[in-house]
């Protein structure tokens, strides 16, 4: 595999939406946009990660309760239950009857 060699973790900002992403990604999972063009021969497959975890659900506001506001956080912890990250991934109002799905893929990519 012709992969650029970066230390694993590593990371670096998008230059098109400025997330923080992994130095070895190709495309950005954030804005989807390509960051460099890898040359493979013809039988070379693009690698893929694995899916080590993937929620979906979908949470709304009763009719009965009124308008609400919901926050919807990720937070990554080590074995030992140390917070390594929290992040607020969006905000928002909901009217009565309002419904939203949220989706999160956790992949794992071989280097």
């Amino acid at each position: 595999m012709n992969r650029r060699s970066a230390t694993v973790g590593k990371t670096r900002s998008c230059p098109h939406c400025r997330a923080t992403i992994l130095e070895s990604a190709a495309v950005c999972p954030a804005c989807k946009h390509h960051l460099r063009f890898e040359r493979r021969s013809s039988g070379e497959p693009e690698p893929a990660g694995e899916v080590a975890l993937k929620v979906s659900g979908q949470f709304s506001q009763r009719t009965k309760d009124g308008p609400g506001e919901y926050s919807v956080v990720v937070v990554i912890r080590d074995a030992k239950g140390t917070e390594l990250a929290r992040k607020v991934i969006g905000v928002g109002g909901l009217a009565p009857g309002e419904e939203r799905s949220v989706d999160l893929t956790v992949q794992i990519f071989n280097s």
